[in-house]
């Protein structure tokens, strides 16, 4: 009898009837001791289902037996990513690359991403989302396409539909393409579901609708005979499907016209192939003349790719041509869409992001792509984020995303960008030398005129600093700002930045150093070290190098002299030749930054300015001797003064 029903629970899930898989399985373990067949079976069809809270689970059981294959523990990490628990699928990662060394390089890149995705979460991107309830159902709703007169998506709800067969993958009905009409710019009336010449008894979409023209371009499932190793069931992905079946699904993209309230002239896509290859999720240009899509056909560069296609003179489409590897990897490219601000959107899971599919937008044109930018949490978030539609500022539109779904189904969200407002808390200060001392102590810069400017504004918001340096500016979060600060006597500095406002009673808080413009005083550069004996700019004197840049930009009129010391090791002429190479080694990267040579005098002094008792034969504690390792500069010349 158990053989029997584990022979009925295996033709379910090769069927990819993976609802009823579950319930044959579960009923199975009820009957007998769990062994791995059963547990793979039940964490596989939870995984393929995308409930990735039970997937977690069930893979950690699978990763018990002794026996268990290694890949399980890289299943068991990407649900853990999934499900946000970041620590833990790191830990998984770096397990699974022991595990199977040859796949070690991947392991450590997917480790480094949950690092990225712990950043991202910290740091949130200033966005209110919001689950769209009039939109939703107790099924998968997904790639909203907005139009003047309501929005088209993509749902496998049975309420509200004309369905009577459940689709025994999900338990849900099948999917199928609805429309709602516009309320006002951002509400929605009742879904209804599109006519038959549309929606046929099987799977359809996504989509993409062209205003112009009138045309919906939307993705139609066919179920064909399996005659390769590559198989696609996935009516919404690309899921590669069980190795026992004998027939799989396969998209293809279909071309609808709208008459009035009909839907004629229904059409395929010249170049489907679903006895091959899946073509799928369209996007279309304004104007109707390129075709974005999404394929697995031969030839691409990961288990499916963006591809497109262009419109041609006699109104016939061009050949497919592979979006290229700045967009496609070795993963997986899809759900392709076309923002209102111009650019191309899509999700993919072999970019660096925070699990499962994220939204990613490409720069460039379909020619030629510089580069591609993940949008960050939370517009993504650990579990599958797709679907976009974007307005024309670039910040607000609807997305599709599995981030409150505790069974895996997907829901229509609202974005707009919220920037919160808080106070920017700021002090003025300037470090002077303790009489006797190599030490320094802060004393604050009253009356600095500080100017605030909001990024595209030439209008700054202006106040003092008050008898103890202090100062405050109203600012808002994700916004850049640029603060002034001015005083005679002193240097002018500039300090750019973007708040981290996540609640209206926030604070942020900055510091700035003013010095004085008082000619051939010596002031030091915090932070400039160098390896011994070595004259090449570190990455943090890099840093710090940037803000003299920065302050001889604030300052044009200046020329400075910019001094190396050693300390007393070493022989006077070394210490000497190699303090002079320091020097111009900081003005050759000042120069680099944009700055005029003849602004600039490097001066090595070797060891013939100590700061303190260390001289040849005395000895000192490291400490003091790193006193003397200093880099400074002095104004040696400025024009302003001298007018």
């Amino acid at each position: 009898m158990l053989a029997q029903d584990m022979k009925q629970a295996d033709k379910y899930f090769n069927n990819f009837e993976f609802s009823l898989a579950l319930e044959a399985y579960k009923k199975i373990l009820d009957t007998g001791e769990p062994n791995i067949a059963v547990v793979q079976r039940i964490a596989d069809s939870y995984r393929i289902l995308n409930n990735s809270k039970e997937a977690e689970f069930w893979y950690a059981q699978v990763v018990n037996f002794p026996n268990a294959d290694p890949t399980n523990v890289y299943l068991y990490a990407e649900s853990a990513k999934r499900n946000g628990n970041y620590e833990k699928a790191k830990f998984l990662f770096q397990e699974y690359g022991r595990k199977v060394p040859a796949q070690a390089v991947i392991a450590q890149r997917m480790a480094a991403s949950c690092d990225t995705a712990m950043k991202w979460l910290a740091s949130p991107k200033a966005f209110e989302i919001q689950k769209n309830k009039a939109l939703n159902s107790e099924g998968a709703d997904f790639s909203p396409v907005k139009t003047k007169e309501g929005l088209f998506f993509a749902s496998d709800r049975l309420d509200g539909s004309k369905q009577t067969m459940r689709n025994n993958w999900t338990g849900n009905g099948y999917i199928q393409m609805y429309f709602a009409k516009a309320v006002t710019d951002s509400t929605w009336g009742t879904p209804v579901p599109l006519p038959s010449s549309i929606n046929t008894t099987y799977h359809n979409g996504p989509a993409a609708y062209n205003e112009q023209s009138e045309t919906l371009y939307f993705t139609r499932t066919q179920v064909v005979k399996r005659n390769a190793t590559k198989s696609n069931p996935d009516p919404t992905s690309w899921f590669k499907g069980a190795e026992n079946s004998t027939h799989t699904n396969r998209h293809g993209i279909y071309i609808a016209e709208r008459k009035g309230e009909k839907w004629d002239n229904v059409k395929a896509f010249k170049y489907n192939n679903t006895d091959e290859f899946s073509i799928g999720h369209p996007a279309i240009t304004p104007d109707g003349k390129v075709l974005y899509f999404v394929s697995d056909m031969p030839g691409g560069l990961g288990e499916t790719d963006v591809y497109y296609s262009e419109l041609q003179s006699d109104g016939s489409w061009g050949k497919p041509v592979n979006a290229g590897n700045i967009i496609n990897t070795p993963g997986r490219e899809s759900f392709t869409s076309i923002g209102e601000d111009g650019n191309l959107y899509f999700s993919s899971d072999g970019h660096i992001g925070m699990g499962g599919l994220d939204i990613f937008k490409a720069v460039g044109t379909h020619k030629k792509w510089s580069r591609v930018e993940n949008l960050k949490y939370p517009l993504n978030t650990s579990h599958d984020d797709f679907g976009i539609q974007v307005d024309a500022t670039g910040k607000a539109g609807l997305l599709s995303s599995g981030r409150l779904a505790s069974n895996g189904f997907d829901d229509i969200f609202t974005f707009k960008e919220s920037k919160v407002p808080c106070t920017l808390i700021g002090r003025t200060i300037e470090r002077m030398a303790v009489a006797g001392t190599t030490k320094k102590k802060e004393v604050p810069v009253e009356k600095v005129l500080l100017q605030l400017f909001e990024e595209g504004s030439d209008t700054p918001i202006e106040v003092y600093s008050d008898k103890y340096g202090n100062f405050a500016f109203p600012v808002k979060a994700a916004t850049t700002y640029t603060i002034k600060g001015t005083k005679p006597k002193y240097l002018t500095q500039t300090l750019t930045m973007m708040p981290d406002c996540r609640f209206n009673t926030d604070s942020v808080k900055v510091e700035m150093v003013f010095n004085r413009d008082t000619p051939n005083k010596p002031i030091v550069l915090e932070n400039i070290y160098y390896d011994l004996d070595k004259h090449d700019i570190k990455a943090e004197a890099a840093l710090e190098l940037d803000k003299l840049v920065q302050t001889l930009k604030d300052n044009p009129g200046i020329r400075i002299e910019l001094s190396s010391h050693t300390d007393s090791r070493q022989s006077h002429r070394y210490n000497e030749m190699l303090s002079q190479l320091r020097a111009q080694s900081a003005v050759e990267y000042i120069i680099s930054k944009g700055i005029a040579r003849d602004r600039l005098v490097a001066k090595g002094y070797g060891e013939t300015q100590l700061v303190n008792k260390c001289k040849d034969g005395v000895t000192c504690p490291e400490t003091m001797h790193a006193e003397n390792r200093r880099t400074e500069f002095k104004i040696i010349g400025n024009t302003a003064q001298a007018r």
